[in-house]
């Protein structure tokens, strides 16, 4: 059974729909319409199961640090929307990778379907701020000015992911097209992440970024009271406690289980369309948890947790965590993406492109009303150098001398180098 994956999903990726502020740059595009045709459900739940599998991949290689916040499907919408520009090795490298196992044309369909399934969320739903239950969700490619684009790269873009292209003079105003792309991306996520291009992102070799930005506001199905919230101990992995806000309440309505003593909390906010699943290993054991995690092991906690009412406290968290993914995703297989030897003619006849960062951002924040948290994630596309050669490509002569004394060692004459052999 795929659904509770889904649901999974739901909880750990932040889904969006349509976007609402226009990004900077002058507008140019596929005129294809985003495709509603919806894939067949089998697809669908092959594509979750291999893109959580790499989700999990990544999760498992990023910063050793105590609080980690991370969105996988802002990861893999980015990289989803920058692999139909690669070809040869370059596309087989990102389809080992990402373990995508279905065909380029039903993987995208396939990420369009769950898109487009989202896009209702939250209706008549309320925001951890009061207002309304927000779950936004912008791709949006970033050119320099006059480079030419395949047009079936940027129909994919436009019917798969519906993603304009916006042109920027990367070339002459490096830092100036940094600061309108983070702009952007901070007025998509209401502020959470200002600026998630760090300086000497944008170079003057740019030539392209593909971003993704999600914010998703709700409040909890049950809110918990704030005058129930009281210091109480939090068991580190060490064994060690420390006294940390515990919100409480005597009677919530969740999903609770446990599998191999793994205690799995699955907390709905309004709507009972998305939630939070909680994964709580013995202590000691969370990087043992981890290690195991994917797709399938996911799924299989979530079939542990049955519906029931009972007393809970949690603490109160805010966590965010910035990084850049390239070591990461060379580690997994992706290397060839950011090397000479990298492919990029399905976005550009030109070649001489390869990835030079991929940078990804993100935010979580819950209390007693609910949970704010915004993802974004760039990749960035560069031209490789390519130096000007000082040419010897006629005849000519040679002297080997010696410096210091000018005395001419040998002297000799090139009229027909060695003829490589057909």
């Amino acid at each position: 059974m795929r659904t509770p994956l889904l649901g999974a999903a739901l909880s750990f990726g932040f889904f969006a729909c349509a976007p609402e502020v226009p990004p900077p740059g002058e507008l140019v595009q596929s005129s294809k319409q985003r495709i509603t045709q919806p894939a067949p459900a089998a697809d669908v739940a092959q594509t979750i199961d291999d893109t959580t599998r790499f989700a999990f991949d990544v999760y498992r290689k990023l910063p050793a640090q105590e609080n980690l916040a991370f969105s996988p499907w802002s990861v893999v919408t980015a990289l989803s929307m920058t692999y139909p520009g690669a070809r040869g090795s370059t596309q087989t490298a990102f389809e080992q990778t990402m373990h995508l196992s279905l065909p380029a044309e039903r993987h995208h369909r396939a990420m369009n379907t769950v898109d487009a399934a989202l896009e209702s969320r939250g209706q008549g739903a309320a925001g951890r701020d009061g207002k309304a239950f927000r779950l936004r969700s912008n791709n949006q490619l970033f050119t320099q000015k006059g480079l030419p684009i395949q047009p079936d790269f940027l129909d994919v873009l436009a019917q798969e992911y519906g993603a304009g292209v916006r042109q920027l003079d990367f070339q002459a105003q490096p830092e100036p097209s940094r600061a309108k792309i983070n702009d952007w991306v901070s007025t998509n996520t209401e502020g959470l992440i200002p600026e998630l291009l760090p300086q000497g992102s944008i170079t003057s070799d740019t030539a392209l970024a593909l971003v993704n930005t999600l914010y998703f506001n709700a409040a909890w199905k049950h809110p918990f009271e704030k005058e129930k919230t009281a210091p109480g101990n939090f068991t580190l992995s060490d064994g060690s406690t420390v006294r940390v806000e515990l919100m409480a309440d005597e009677s919530v309505e969740l999903s609770y289980g446990q599998l191999n003593g793994v205690e799995v909390f699955d907390l709905p906010y309004q709507g009972d369309e998305v939630s939070m699943v909680l994964l709580v290993p013995p202590v000691g054991q969370l990087a043992s948890l981890e290690a195991s995690l994917d797709g399938a092991s996911l799924r299989a906690h979530l079939e542990a947790a049955t519906a029931r009412t009972a007393p809970l406290r949690m603490p109160k968290f805010e966590v965010k965590t910035q990084a850049d993914l390239g070591e990461i995703l060379e580690a997994l297989g992706l290397g060839v993406a950011f090397s000479p030897e990298a492919d990029f003619t399905g976005m550009t006849s030109g070649g001489g492109l390869a990835i030079t960062s991929v940078v990804h951002e993100a935010v979580v924040k819950t209390d007693e009303a609910g949970t704010e948290a915004a993802a974004a994630t760039a990749v960035v596309v560069g031209r490789l150098f390519i130096p000007e050669y000082l040419e010897i490509d006629r005849p000519f002569v040679f002297v080997i001398r010696d410096r210091a004394t000018g005395a001419a060692l040998f002297v000799g004459r090139v009229a027909r180098p060695a003829v490589l052999a057909n």
